[in-house]
């Protein structure tokens, strides 16, 4: 099944589908994408045919529902007409390299990469929801192979000893598996608000704001998500915003006030600009004892005998 979607020329169709995390890119011009949807698992590609055209092609029981998704993942619903990026170099940035946020409209997948993403590097929660995959899920119906994430059903008959193969350790598999068992009182879902499902997810214990905001953003394309509480964000938003090396979580939230509506298109504009400076305090033992050395020393003074 196959149908051409018309797009933006500037468009970059890594920048937008990149966004929603699930879809596998395989170069700047096309991606994949296998998921289980409400007909049952499905494979989606999509290629760049021209300069305003996208080729999309789907297999499996599914593949009627991808063909319907696939302007969605491209970004059909996001608005940017409202959005005016920061002064100064996102700005530039922004004009050189504008995006769509798209969505995914599954809230499953989404929380499973929400929930290994927990405290752990990116690659390490990557790692496991493509192990996870393998291992319990099933072939992807595309013709070039992959896996479908396993059913809630099915994740829930795991324990969390079948998590350890996977690099999660029990804390993980077992919010993991609350989710798989209340899948089913969550249908529909993602026909609401992102505020109206953040606040569902996290009444769910080991759901937080971190992990619904970052849900919302992949799965319904929440221009507006703010994960509170992520190791690297609040001093990335700070060193784009405002030139300051540090900052935590009210401080992200002052900067960000002035751009609600897009406080999530902000974010990865800021993340896609680079990393705040990484300059922690070092060690270096001298004549007289351990002594702090670099900005730590300039900007919090010297340590405490």
């Amino acid at each position: 099944m196959r149908r051409t979607i018309d797009i933006p020329q500037w468009l970059e169709l890594a920048l937008t589908v990149r966004g929603s995390k699930d879809p596998v890119l395989v170069g700047p011009g096309e991606t994949r994408w296998n998921t289980r949807t409400p007909d049952g698992p499905g494979a989606l590609q999509l290629v760049r045919t021209g300069d305003t055209t996208v080729e999309a092609e789907a297999w499996g029981p599914g593949a009627d529902w991808m063909l319907n998704q696939a302007p969605k993942l491209l970004g059909a619903d996001d608005d940017i007409s409202t959005f005016t990026p920061p002064k100064g170099p996102l700005a530039d940035r922004w004009r050189a390299r504008p995006f769509l946020l798209g969505r995914t409209d599954r809230l499953w997948d989404s929380l499973v990469g929400g929930v290994f993403g927990q405290k752990v590097q990116v690659a390490n929660a990557v790692k496991a929801r493509r192990l996870l995959s393998r291992y319990h899920g099933d072939k992807g119906p595309g013709p070039w192979g992959g896996w479908v994430l396993p059913s809630p059903e099915r994740t829930a008959e795991l324990g969390y000893a079948d998590f350890h193969p996977l690099g999660v350790e029990r804390k993980r598999a077992e919010i993991l598996l609350r989710c798989a068992r209340e899948m089913s009182r969550l249908d529909g879902l993602e026909q609401r608000t992102p505020q109206q499902v953040q606040a569902r997810l996290e009444r769910i214990r080991g759901i937080g704001p971190w992990t619904s905001a970052m849900v919302t953003a992949s799965a319904l394309g929440d221009a507006d998500a703010v994960p509170v509480g992520d190791y690297h964000l609040p001093n990335t938003v700070a060193w784009h915003l405002a030139g300051e090396e540090r900052g935590d979580d009210a401080r992200m939230l002052e900067l960000l006030e002035p751009y609600a509506g897009h406080r999530w298109r902000v974010l990865r504009l800021a993340k896609s600009a680079g990393s705040a400076p990484k300059r922690g305090p070092k060690l270096s033992l001298t004549g007289d004892g351990l002594h702090m050395e670099g900005s730590y020393m300039k900007n919090r003074g010297r340590p405490r005998p």
